[in-house]
Formats: structure tokens, sequence, C-alpha cells
């Protein structure tokens, strides 16, 4: 699934009924669930179920199969009322992957249960079933093995603390350690994953405890980190929502420049792209078009910030006069991060982050980073 496809994605529920008892409970679910769409089969659709008072978001198709291929990656979540082997033979073709499938229910004809099938944790599934079956009164069926043994997940954990996973293939070792009660070796220098992981779940591992070793494979590994480090191919990369990047530019400077120079920068500090969360920038690049492209393309909020918040940064390292001069600031880049790195829009110096890349600058880009205390 790609950039676009999440961005088209409607955060809400479908629901899809192909049997008269499905097309009533489909109903019921339909009018109890806010802003979700109600797909039903043509042949069970009415005239006077056009004037039905709950009849808004619905859907009527002709071709089940063709219908959920059309909308599958278009809603958050689906809700099935029907087999499960009719859905297992209609959504196997469209899966992609843990972390971009959609969250899908089923629910048998009787409403007796409502079974958690796909995307339990990161897809929200599990959630999503324990609210239809309370809706319906049905038995929740839940098979994900963490949550049955009342254990932690790992990729809820990182969901919940809106946490990148880098290598999602990797899930499945973690918690099957947590599962046979065989702690993993954490690095984690902010401390994120270890203020919530209870501490018999996981070892503390140095910056040379988390490098490859492919000769212990018994011992498994998290690095939950903005760095980049060599890890053994095993190892689940979690990246923190931790870095802030100040930006400033030459008037008209393309996006692919601003994109080419950010990588390269990131890159030579040894930092990762996936836990940047925030640019920040002068108010005067609010209508700067490759500065607002690079934000909408690489899915990253910008700060835009007035001159009395620039200046209001006492710790920037390499003022410039020149752009002092022009700007009436010290500081766009540095200034810009570090307030982009506080946890709220008190943008005061004591509020921000700290700077851990000062300006860094080529003909028509400066870049720096910080990250949040």
């Amino acid at each position: 699934m790609d950039i676009e496809m999440q961005k088209n994605r409607i955060d809400s529920i479908a629901i899809w009924s192909i049997t008269p008892n499905g097309k009533l409970l489909g109903r019921k679910i339909h009018n109890a669930v806010k802003g979700s769409t109600f797909f039903v089969s043509e042949k069970l659709w009415q005239e006077q179920d056009k004037q039905h008072p709950f009849s808004k978001n619905i859907s009527v198709f002709k071709k089940l199969s063709k219908e959920i291929e059309r909308q599958f990656n278009n809603f958050s979540g689906h809700v099935f009322i029907f087999s499960t082997g009719i859905a297992i033979r209609i959504i196997a073709p469209l899966l992609q992957s843990k972390i971009f499938d959609p969250a899908v229910v089923v629910v048998e004809d009787k409403a007796n249960y409502a079974i958690s099938f796909l995307s339990g944790h990161l897809g929200g599934a599990n959630a999503l079933t324990k609210k239809i079956a309370a809706i319906i009164k049905a038995e929740p069926v839940i098979t994900t093995a963490t949550d049955t043994n009342n254990l932690p997940s790992i990729d809820m954990i990182a969901k919940k603390k809106s946490i990148m996973i880098e290598t999602p293939q990797n899930i499945k070792h973690i918690n099957m350690a947590f599962l046979a009660g065989r702690p993993v070796s954490l690095y984690d220098p902010c401390g994120i994953i270890k203020n919530v992981l209870p501490e018999n779940f996981w070892t503390d591992a140095s910056e040379i405890g988390i490098e490859a070793d492919d000769k212990n494979i018994e011992n498994k590994k998290i690095l939950c980190s903005h760095e980049i480090k060599k890890v053994s191919r095993e190892t689940l990369i979690l990246r923190p929502p931790v870095l802030s990047v100040g930006i400033g530019c030459n008037r008209g400077t393309k996006y692919k420049a601003l994109k080419e120079f950010l990588l390269s920068v990131l890159k030579e500090q040894g930092l990762s792209i996936n836990s940047v969360y925030r640019f920040g920038t002068t108010q005067v690049k609010k209508d700067e078009t490759g500065l607002l492209k690079l934000s909408d393309e690489m899915q990253i909020k910008i700060d835009f910030y007035n001159n009395q918040e620039l200046n209001s940064v006492k710790t920037i390292k390499t003022p410039s006069k020149m752009v002092e001069k022009h700007l009436g600031v010290k500081s766009v880049c540095e200034a810009a991060a570090i307030l982009s790195a506080a946890s709220s829009r008190d943008k005061s110096d004591e509020s921000g982050g700290n700077l851990i890349v000062t300006k860094q600058k080529n003909r028509d880009v400066t870049i720096a980073v910080a990250i949040k205390k």
C-alpha cells in the first residue's frame, strides 16, 4: 500500500451484508457506529428501504467480491456479516502488510459471535470486535495469543506510543519471546518502551549489545531509537517520533533539492528519517512551494514561526548575520528545530528541544535537527 492510498483511506467502518438477517444486523450496527457506511446486496434492497430514517451512507452493490476489492483499502475497518470462508476467499488477494491492512471483523448471520479476523492489533480489529459485539449482544472472539494470555504485545505498545515499526516482520519474534517468558534485549536510550513494558520482559542492552550478532538466535532484540545502528536481521527496529528538523532555504528551492539535502544530512549524522515528526521554519516561507510539497509528500507537519518566536530561542549555536540582515532573526533552521521539538505550542526556550545537529548548509538549503527533551 503506497502513501497515496493511506492518505485516501477513510477513518471509518464499512459494514457488509448479503442475507436478510445480515441486512437487519448491518442496519443495527450502521445506526450505532457513527460515520459508518452500510454496503448491502441489491438482491436485498427494496424500494421502501430508501424511505428508512437511517438510509444515509448506504451503498448497494451487485457483486460482493468486486465491490470489496474496490473498497477494501478505502476504509480503516470492515464488518463482514457472512461466513469466514467467504471472507478469506475474497480478501486473501488484497492483503499486503499487517502495518497497512485494515481491520476485519466477521459476524455470523445469527449474531452469536463477532470474530476478530484480520489486523487485530495494529489495525484495531480486536477493539472493533468488542465494540460490535456489545452493539449486537454477541460473544467477542479474540485469538491473538498475547491477548488471550493477558500479555503485552510490542505492536500495540508501538501503536499507543505513535512509534513507527520499521521491521514489522520481526514483531512475531518479540511477541513469541513474551509468550515463552524470555526477556528481550532492549536498546532504548530515550526510555520510551522501558516506561511501559514491565521490567521482567526486557533486559537493558548497551550500544554494543544491540549490534548484529546472529550467533545467539534465542536472544531477541528491540532497538527503539532515532539512531541508525547495525543490528541483526531479526531485530525489531522501532522509530520513536522524537526529532524535529528546522529548515531554511532560498526562495524557489525545489522539493527534490530540499528532500535530497535533508536525507543526506540525516544519513551523515546517523539519524532515521522515520523518527522525524515535525518540520519548522519561518512564517516567511508559508507559501514556499517546495517546502509545502516536502511536508505533504513526507506526511510531516510543518510549523511556521514569527520573528519574535525565533528570536526567543537563546540556545542557537550558529547565528547568521546575513539572515538577521534580511529577515530580522539570528537563526531560522536552528531556532525552528528547537521550537518544533516542544511538546506544546508554548514555544519558550525552556519548552523546546535540544539541538543535536547544528546548522548544515549547501547553496540553497540549511538544515538543523533537535530532539525532544
